[in-house]
């Protein structure tokens, strides 16, 4: 947070900073050559394994997406830590709640 400025202020000062990609961190549903289905969060999205052709990869696993090639192999913890961060960020976004 910045010195002297309260949450709103920081939140104002991260809008202003350019985006960023992120990978997301999803679960292989099938496999089809260098193809996966996978899913997050109710999404679903064929995923290329092209650049993981050296990782046995099976159904069930985790895998981090970006930009439409799985990236990086993940246990499900760090699935589940990555989700809950980006939950976070998706909140403060958002702003405080009415409810």
């Amino acid at each position: 947070m910045i010195r002297g400025k309260g949450v709103l202020d920081a939140r104002a000062s991260l809008r202003k900073i350019a985006p960023m990609c992120l990978g997301i961190p999803m679960q292989i549903t099938a496999i089809d050559g260098f193809v996966a289905r996978c899913e997050a969060k109710g999404v679903r999205r064929d995923v290329s394994l092209f650049m993981m052709q050296g990782e046995p990869l099976q159904i069930g696993d985790f895998v981090m997406v970006h930009v439409g090639y799985a990236i990086q192999k993940m246990t499900p913890e760090e699935a589940r830590s990555a989700w809950e961060l980006y939950d976070q960020m998706l909140a403060a976004e958002a702003g405080p709640s009415l409810a």
